[in-house]
């Protein structure tokens, strides 16, 4: 048959009670290295591999850590997990320099190591955690050269500005003595975590009950607010208007402004809104059964 003569495509048709919403599933599968998980919880970023793009294409990318903060949002925090041995250097400093720039609250969490370029990563953080048996790299650039002498100290010349660029990025961070810093650069240091914290490359201990608890309650929260998403869906909502409901309802919650902070059920303002926005969920779930 020839191409003129085939039949044509038939007009779509719309119906109604159908949707289509993206599973967290999907995301979370996206890849395995770098994960931005946005829930009613946190927004999240796992840095689990090695800094660049390898030569089969895996590693953490700034470009994939840029798409990961552009599905969080610009104004909401975000909690970065570390586990890296580095790598591209300036790959690292790019992500550093966006989470730098990002107007939200950055949590860092050290959850084995940053090494080498993600240890200037690390340093972009608002607040600095750190696993009590984790550890901190942070030694002199690296190139591979060859040709004479003459050849080799010109190799050695082109490296200082980058060893003195992540120097002056641990001493604004960390607040020691340039030289102490560069010297620790020099040996190749290795740094665990309690005395992290002694010398100001982190802030405080990542204790691992702390984590257990944390993972345990977010599991709890986001399965909630799955279901609750989903009733939402059936009753013929927005994807825009349930997910501003939700953060509505989470952010009236007991501890939504975080630990250490004073909690938002504290303001009677904040717990009418929470009230207010449970009440409009309940309302729609009762039209929706009604019907």
């Amino acid at each position: 048959m020839k191409q003129n003569r085939l039949p044509g495509i038939p007009e779509a048709r719309a119906r109604s009670g159908i949707q289509c919403d993206l599973s967290p599933l999907a995301l979370e599968r996206w890849n395995p290295s770098i994960r931005a998980a946005a829930d009613d919880e946190e927004s999240s970023i796992s840095i689990l591999d090695v800094i660049g793009a390898d030569y089969w294409g895996d590693g953490v990318t700034s470009n994939r850590i840029a798409a990961a903060l552009r599905s969080i949002g610009a104004n909401n925090p975000v909690t970065v997990n570390i586990n890296s041995p580095g790598g591209d250097m300036f790959e690292g400093i790019a992500i550093y320099n966006m989470l730098r720039a990002h107007k939200g609250e950055v949590t860092v969490k050290i959850l084995g190591m940053a090494a080498s370029a993600a240890s200037i990563i690390a340093m972009a953080g608002d607040t600095i955690q750190i696993g009590r048996p984790s550890f901190f790299m942070i030694h002199n650039a690296w190139i591979v050269a060859i040709g004479n002498r003459n050849d080799l100290r010109e190799a050695a010349d082109y490296l200082e500005p980058f060893d003195a660029a992540m120097a002056d990025v641990y001493v604004a961070r960390t607040g020691q003595d340039t030289k102490a810093v560069q010297t620790m650069m020099d040996k190749e240091t290795w740094i665990g975590g309690s005395d992290a914290v002694a010398k100001g490359f982190a802030d405080s201990l990542l204790d691992a009950e702390d984590v257990a608890e944390s993972s345990s309650t977010a599991s709890a929260t986001r399965a909630a607010a799955h279901r609750l998403d989903l009733a939402l869906a059936k009753t013929g909502m927005p994807r825009s208007e349930r997910r501003k409901l939700l953060n509505e309802i989470k952010s009236g919650m007991p501890g939504a402004a975080g630990p250490g902070t004073r909690d938002a059920a504290d303001s009677p303002a904040d717990e009418a809104n929470t009230h207010a926005g449970l009440g409009v969920a309940l309302a729609r779930l009762r039209l929706a059964a009604a019907i």
